[in-house]
């Protein structure tokens, strides 16, 4: 196997790699310290000079099929509950070919982002989007990003206490069975493996106990991760206790979840206690600050998370509550929430680029990404620092997050380049925008939202 030198970066997220890194086919084989030379001869040599080098960023949570229903005008201006019913009989509307060219985009954006493994939660299932996870695993084997498909579900639809519609929910039997099949077809297990399946019902209010409980119990069959939302709004909680007779933690417990296979989207209102228990299961969380301000859900408690030993990372969340899939962005908008809820005594640039990467290989139950170590899979992010924002920058670690960034300027996954120079070979991006802007006005023409 070819040996590459990823030579001299302007700076580097891991310690013992002044000089850089040596990837050898799809892994990395050593890092290369101050005043050192490789351990044995290379065959070719990136020039890293200009570049800030991070492992792959890690997105724990995403809605794929929301990049078509961006700053949609029913949906403006409302807290969880109300933004979830606006949007509801529009996504009711999506059809297959909307969901490959919206799993596209979000994809695109990922990688163009400095993203190099994603878990998307698609839990929609209206008449004829039955092979949902087939489609996204065909984009993304094509784009060449890592992924955690997650099989989502609902079963509980207004008619029985819940929060959607009866036309996106499905029968408990046909959820199970597509579970089964999916795992079946999709997931792969090992190091290096570039897709995996996880099982996750939506939420507390759109799915049944039993639901809950049977997903549980075939994950674990199965060996499967699960995830869901939990504590993410105050209206979560009241219904949760008005419905249960019990607070949400109580009730994940009480069906089975509180284990280490399953991360959680979003974890905001938890108390002290609860983020003890979170922590002694080794549960974990899945931070996602752009979408929990621009919802007005809260701020989660992400230090005292850490702290208590569950695993953290981040999430840009649906692009329909981001409205972005930038997780680049998402790095310094965690330092800055987390700087304000918790003193800026208390949260680094550092800490912020620990949850995108190593705490998110937690959260998916990796120990393969996550980190520029030897024997790890070669995902790398590298970005340049030659923008006007930059300019003055005294630590290059620190100016990348505090003065922001939004595009890399070279992405690696399993080490092979997936972006150079800005851009991603195996993408289009004006043909790419064509399609998906036409794939959402003709949702929004569907739903009657425009002529």
């Amino acid at each position: 196997m070819s040996r590459l030198w990823i030579r001299d970066p302007l700076a580097i997220f891991a310690d013992g790699a002044e000089r850089g890194l040596i990837v050898e086919g799809h892994r990395i084989a050593e890092r290369v310290a101050a005043g050192q030379e490789p351990q044995q001869p290379v065959d070719t040599v990136f020039d890293a000079s200009q570049h800030v080098v991070l492992p792959g960023l890690i997105n724990t949570h995403h809605h794929f099929y929301q990049t078509l229903t961006r700053a949609l005008v029913p949906a403006l201006g409302k807290e969880l509950f109300g933004w979830l019913r606006a949007l509801y009989p529009v996504w009711a509307r999506v059809d297959p070919e909307m969901l490959s060219v919206a799993t596209e985009l979000a994809l695109a954006e990922l990688l163009l982002s400095g993203c190099t493994t994603t878990s998307d939660h698609h839990y929609i299932y209206p008449a004829g989007l039955e092979p949902a996870v087939d489609i996204q695993a065909e984009v993304a084997s094509r784009l060449g990003i890592r992924v955690t498909l997650t099989r989502g579900s609902m079963d509980r639809s207004v008619k029985d206490g819940g929060l959607p519609p009866d036309s996106v929910v499905q029968k408990l039997d046909a959820i199970l069975a597509d579970c089964e099949r999916v795992v079946a077809a999709h997931h792969q297990t090992g190091p290096g493996a570039m897709m995996q399946v996880a099982l996750a019902p939506c939420s507390p209010f759109s799915v049944s106990g039993e639901l809950m409980r049977e997903t549980a119990t075939l994950a674990d069959r199965l060996n499967v991760r699960t995830h869901t939302h939990l504590g993410e709004t105050e209206d979560e909680n009241q219904h949760c206790e008005e419905q249960f007779g019990m607070r949400p933690l109580d009730y994940l417990e009480e069906c089975g979840w509180l284990h280490p296979r399953t991360w959680l989207a979003h974890g905001i209102h938890f108390t002290d206690s609860e983020i003890d228990r979170l922590g002694r299961a080794a549960v974990g969380i899945s931070h996602c600050p752009h979408s929990n301000m621009y919802l007005a859900s809260g701020i989660c408690p992400a230090c005292a998370i850490e702290s208590s030993g569950a695993a953290l990372g981040l999430g840009v969340d649906g692009s329909a509550s981001n409205d972005a899939s930038n997780l680049i962005e998402e790095v310094r908008q965690a330092l800055l929430l987390q700087r304000l809820g918790n003193g800026a005594a208390t949260v680094g640039h550092v800490d912020a680029l620990r949850w995108a990467t190593e705490g998110g290989a937690r959260c998916l139950g990796r120990d393969d990404i996550g980190r520029i170590e030897p024997g790890l899979e070669a995902d790398l992010a590298l970005f340049r620092l030659d923008e006007l924002r930059h300019s003055g920058g005294h630590d290059p670690l620190a100016t990348l997050v505090v003065c922001g960034t939004g595009r890399a300027d070279r992405v690696m996954v399993g080490g092979t380049w997936r972006v150079e120079e800005g851009h991603a070979a195996d993408i289009d991006e004006p043909d790419l925008m064509r399609r998906h802007n036409q794939a959402a006005r003709r949702l929004r023409q569907l739903a009657g939202l425009e002529g």
